[in-house]
């Protein structure tokens, strides 16, 4: 065996040190910096949102649990300036907007400093105003700050209507701002809202895997021309298995040991490759269901040493290394490709919310919403058409038979 390929898996963990295996086996980082500097009473600094005229934070505090149950940590981002909150209606079955609700009931005077995110998984306009008044309901206010569509795969899902809609709904002042969320054909989204003209703010997939694409980079060029607000999410590219083992061990290795030496973990080291690589993502959003996560969140934001070139080509050549098991979500090359209308980016994203974040029960409360009759016939169908068609040469079939085994 040659010296390269001597570096065996307990070796790269052993290297890495307990934040280090941590960072890599827990997607949000378990830890916050090997010697974390002082950060008392200072917050985490603020981008301008696209055109809308308000700064945000640039850290997003993620909010896909029970709040209820986490009231400190609602306080504790408040007084890190980590005051853009993410909700959305279905989360947690309603349990995240509910715990916010609780919160601002015992802390009113903190509603004004949050700029408050919540999302429909109604696409239609009656559908909209329902939720929308179900979620002021749950978080004891009487206006979000920014409303998504909630996942959309195509501007085509945006139904008519939905720009009066959300014009009278400012006009009434039940939001100030308009826009939606994807993980899917993300930068075709990106690119055809931007010819829209009305869309305030997009939360969109984007990381180390995907930024430095022609395609992304025309796409946020495009948004940023048109004053259209970026919140950069799933900012740890993390794949349906666990990637680092597909990787080169020599550049595992040498990844890990860099950043350690800078006092980053792995997950601290790609939120700030997503804010240095570009100023115009106004936030990262990412989930925080502790205050672990939450200190080595804002600690990253804090910290002012930048990532060299080197250190981003490593990230680089780690991406490059694990491409073909990290889904892009480009559902518009593999899902057009079956005779079952199988959503087989939604069933990777499913199986990294298993594998990657540890969350095996949201992951399967997400699998079953696929329809019954879809997911039986999902391990027995021929994926070889759209593996061919697949930029990254995933095992797509492989991949949805382990999902249907695992998430059953």
């Amino acid at each position: 065996m040659s010296e390269k390929h001597s570096f065996s898996r307990r070796d790269f963990l052993k290297t890495a040190g307990a934040a280090g295996a941590a960072s890599v086996l827990n997607p949000f980082g378990s830890v916050v910096m090997a010697e974390e500097k002082s950060t008392q009473n200072v917050n985490v600094s603020t981008r301008p949102f696209g055109k809308t005229g308000v700064n945000v934070s640039v850290l997003s505090l993620g909010t896909m649990f029970d709040t209820g149950s986490n009231q400190l940590l609602l306080r504790q981002a408040i007084q890190k300036g980590v005051t853009y909150w993410d909700t959305a209606d279905c989360y947690e079955n309603g349990k995240s907007e509910e715990g916010i609700g609780k919160y601002f009931g015992k802390y009113p005077e903190d509603r004004k400093k949050v700029f408050l995110v919540s999302k429909s998984c109604d696409y239609t306009p009656d559908g909209m105003s329902k939720l929308l008044q179900r979620s002021f309901e749950r978080m004891k206010t009487d206006y979000v700050d920014l409303y998504f569509l909630h996942g959309i795969s195509s501007v085509k899902d945006i139904y008519e209507g939905t720009k009066e809609w959300a014009e009278k709904a400012k006009k009434d002042k039940k939001i100030r701002f308009f826009g939606f969320s994807t993980h899917k054909n993300m930068e075709d989204c990106l690119l055809d809202a931007a010819k829209l003209g009305w869309i305030d703010g997009i939360m969109m997939t984007y990381n180390y895997r995907v930024m430095d694409s022609d395609k992304m980079k025309q796409a946020v060029e495009a948004c940023q021309k048109a004053g259209i607000g970026l919140t950069a999410m799933k900012t740890q590219g993390k794949s349906p298995g666990l990637d680092f083992l597909k990787s080169d061990p020599e550049t595992a290795k040498k990844l890990m040991e860099r950043l350690l030496q800078k006092g980053f973990t792995e997950h601290q080291a790609k939120i700030k490759a997503v804010w240095e690589n570009n100023a115009y993502i106004s936030c990262v959003c990412s989930q925080m269901p502790n205050m672990t996560i939450l200190m080595a969140n804002t600690a990253a934001a804090l910290d002012k040493t930048k990532l060299s070139s080197a250190d981003m080509n490593l990230l680089k050549a780690y991406a490059k290394e694990t491409t073909s098991d990290y889904c892009t979500g480009c559902s518009h090359l593999c899902e057009s490709g079956l005779d079952c209308p199988v959503p087989v980016s939604d069933v990777m994203r499913y199986l990294m919310y298993s594998r990657a974040y540890g969350d095996h029960r949201l992951a399967v409360s997400q699998f079953r919403e696929i329809a019954p009759e879809i997911r039986e016939q999902m391990a027995s169908l021929n994926y070889s058409v759209i593996e061919q068609r697949c930029p990254r040469k995933m095992a797509i079939g492989q991949l949805m038979k382990e999902a249907v085994v695992e998430l059953a």
